[in-house]
């Protein structure tokens, strides 16, 4: 090959594997199955980048999982989360994990005041009226169990939207099933009765310990009380120490901490 012709053909062989490498990056991922459950990919717009080590958990109030894929894609509106769950187990994942989803919103969790750039978001589809399906809860168990393996992510990192947002948000609502995440290592959980607190214990100093925000102190005790005892309708001062005291231990116990759990 002369030099003429040999020149003459690098800037189409450039412009080549830049194009497959423009092909390459607009390509969609493979689909992703978790012990047979597929997920369906229908990417959201809304998102930027971000290293994931908080899972927050919501429920959509939406009646059906296309409302909620019609809000969450929605470039308007704004907002999305990573995976989207239907009352049926099926997955639908929006935004690559590796991005920032737009879930959280204006939050607060052990002095982190951009979860969203610390946290995966996952949408469970429920109006918040109505118990969460078995089939749902299989799925997000799969997933959890999924991700965070992946990213390292501790089992007691996986909270509620009214915990990182107390006093704006009330999701996953009351119907959340915590005490059967907890059971599979997903985070934390206390069972009554519980051994009394110390003398002295502080429990708003408690709750920031836990990650909750010390701003608002009284909506961060209700987002308290809606995660670890939405079943009862009376809880006093005492049994709400016992019940952080209880918490403070598995969490430090979970982390290699020296307190032993209760």
């Amino acid at each position: 090959m002369n030099d003429r012709l040999r020149f003459s053909l690098l800037p189409r062989l450039l412009w080549a594997v830049l194009l497959a490498a423009a092909l390459a990056a607009c390509t969609s991922p493979p689909p992703r199955s978790l012990a047979g459950t597929a997920i369906r990919r229908e990417m959201s717009p809304n998102f930027d980048a971000r290293r994931p080590n908080l899972v927050v958990l919501h429920h959509t109030s939406d009646g059906t999982l296309d409302e909620a894929l019609a809000t969450l894609t929605n470039p308007a509106r704004k907002v999305s989360a990573h995976y989207l769950i239907g009352r049926d187990g099926e997955i639908v994942q929006m935004v690559e994990e590796k991005d920032r989803a737009w879930h959280a919103g204006v939050s607060w969790w052990g002095g982190n005041t951009d979860i969203n750039s610390s946290s995966i978001g996952i949408e469970l589809d429920n109006d918040g009226f109505e118990p969460f399906a078995d089939a749902q809860i299989d799925a997000l168990l799969l997933l959890l169990a999924d991700v965070l393996q992946r990213h390292n992510i501790p089992g007691a990192n996986v909270v509620g939207h009214a915990d990182v947002a107390p006093g704006r948000k009330v999701d996953p609502s009351a119907w959340f099933p915590w005490r059967r995440l907890a059971e599979h290592g997903f985070g934390l959980w206390c069972e009554a009765p519980l051994p009394p607190a110390p003398e002295g214990f502080d429990l708003p100093l408690a709750l920031a310990a836990l990650g909750y925000s010390p701003i608002a102190p009284e909506a961060s005790r209700l987002a308290f009380r809606l995660h670890y005892a939405a079943d009862r309708e009376v809880l006093s001062e005492d049994e709400e120490k016992a019940l952080a005291y209880c918490l403070l231990g598995k969490k430090a116990a979970a982390a290699g901490g020296g307190v032993p759990a209760p």
